[in-house]
């Protein structure tokens, strides 16, 4: 078993980066669909697609709560196997993967508690008006029951990426989009359930998705294996996990507490439309910028092994590729959404008034998404040599430090006030980056000094 994941450490890295990254890419295109299909069929509802949209819109900060702690547990255990993995010790391997699942299943139940009890008082907490209140319960009243299958399927499936075994973690997403787009118009049209279609549609899927990630971690094909000696929770095996997670976790959590501050902020200012607005503008920043997080995770187990194995030139040769990757992608990404941002905003709706209010603002929104490929390169490549405290560090900077203060700042320095609310995002990602790359060209040179000399050539 041990020699079974050696080709992390052997082949091309140019070669072994697009053999990890496309079914990667592939499947995070993919998972996305879960929500984005969603909001695209609910935005289409004839009548009052809007509103439902809007309120449906209002629920994504619950949900990236819930992603944010399967990332919590998850993030940081499955860089921490793959690093097990390139020394050869894939029992410590196996018992991160046992650890994470357990607690992962106790983080889950906890979460349907709170989402069953109190999410009308969040939901209201996070921008509803009493226009799209009744949308946005009748959703979430729904996805909060299928919160376990959704904790595990992100999570669990990390381990088989990083185990190489990425076009099988493909597999377990296409099977639930696959379901998802499938069931969402059975449920929303023909059978009229509306948004609770939608919400149903989404946790059968991810139900159908669990199913098939725990069948090959518990499977003959897998190299690490769910076993029951493994799922006790302990201290030493569990708290590095964590630590190494909560950057991840500080990334998509801050998602939900900015998605608040946004959604507040625009219903002051500029009412339900530009609160549909955000729904829209946040589903094609997050559909967009998936294909970039594909590759980043592609790279995480050949970064990870080699630095295990301690092979400086190929950590270095894999970051540097996975650089140029990133930032290619990212300033193609801008000048498209900058030629057509109306047929971005026109998959989601219909609505003649809100597409001519939110394709300028779509422009302004991802206006520094450009150089944005640099932090994702950075932020995974501090996540896979296992820096947790830059990890952090950099998450809580762009997020907490610089766009939630804009978001409030912004409406005062410009004319309009919404369209100031809306430019924060392109104003603190320009500082991010400057601020990520500095820190990184010195943290990623003393990481490299820590090393021994390589173990082969690349």
């Amino acid at each position: 078993m041990n020699n079974k994941n050696e080709f992390l450490g052997t082949q091309p890295i140019g070669k072994l980066l697009v053999r990890l990254s496309i079914p990667t890419v592939v499947a995070q295109l993919i998972n996305m669909l879960y929500n984005i299909v969603d909001r695209i069929y609910i935005g289409h509802m004839p009548g009052d697609g809007s509103l439902a949209l809007t309120g449906v819109g209002v629920c994504m900060p619950l949900i990236m709560l819930v992603a944010a702690f399967a990332a919590l547990v998850s993030s940081g255990g499955a860089p921490r196997a793959s690093i097990f993995m390139g020394r050869q010790d894939n029992a410590s391997a196996e018992k991160t993967l046992g650890n994470c699942f357990s607690l992962q299943l106790i983080v889950s139940l906890a979460i349907t508690a709170v989402l069953l009890i109190w999410n009308e008082d969040l939901l209201l907490a996070f921008g509803a008006s009493e226009n799209t209140i009744g949308y946005a319960t009748d959703y979430m009243n729904i996805y909060a029951m299928g919160t376990l299958f959704v904790q595990l399927t992100l999570g669990m499936n990390t381990f088989i990426t990083a185990q190489g075994f990425t076009s099988v973690a493909m597999m377990s997403v296409v099977i639930g989009a696959v379901s998802n787009i499938v069931l969402d118009p059975v449920f929303i049209f023909v059978l009229g359930m509306g948004v609770e279609g939608a919400a149903l549609a989404t946790i059968l899927s991810q139900f159908i998705s669990c199913l098939w990630i725990l069948a090959f971690l518990s499977g003959k094909k897998t190299l690490l294996k769910i076993r029951r000696e493994n799922l006790r929770l302990q201290a030493r095996i569990i708290l590095p996990c964590i630590a190494l997670g909560a950057a991840a976790f500080v990334m998509q959590a801050s998602e939900s507490v900015i998605s608040v501050c946004f959604n507040s902020s625009l219903l002051r200012y500029g009412g339900d439309i530009a609160v549909g607005t955000m729904t829209i503008l946040s589903s094609v920043m997050q559909f967009a910028m998936l294909p970039m997080q594909g590759v980043a995770q592609g790279a995480q187990p050949i970064l990870s092994y080699n630095y295990g194995a301690k092979n400086e030139a190929r950590v270095k040769k894999a970051f540097r590729l996975l650089l140029i990757t990133c930032l290619t992608y990212s300033l193609l990404l801008w000048g498209v959404i900058t030629l057509i941002p109306h047929v971005f905003v026109g998959i989601f709706t219909p609505d003649e008034e809100l597409i001519r209010f939110a394709s300028p603002m779509l422009r302004i929104y991802l206006g520094g998404i450009g150089i944005f490929g640099i932090q994702i390169a950075c932020q995974m490549a501090f996540t896979s040599l296992g820096k947790a405290v830059n990890s952090i560090i950099v998450a809580v900077m762009r997020k907490f430090v610089l766009l939630i203060p804009l978001i409030y700042i912004m409406p005062h320095l410009v004319a309009n006030p919404t369209t100031g609310v809306f430019m924060a995002e392109p104003v603190a990602d320009i500082l991010a980056v400057i601020f990520t790359a500095i820190l990184f060209s010195f943290q990623f040179k003393k990481a490299l000094k820590e090393m021994a000399p390589p173990l082969s050539d690349c």
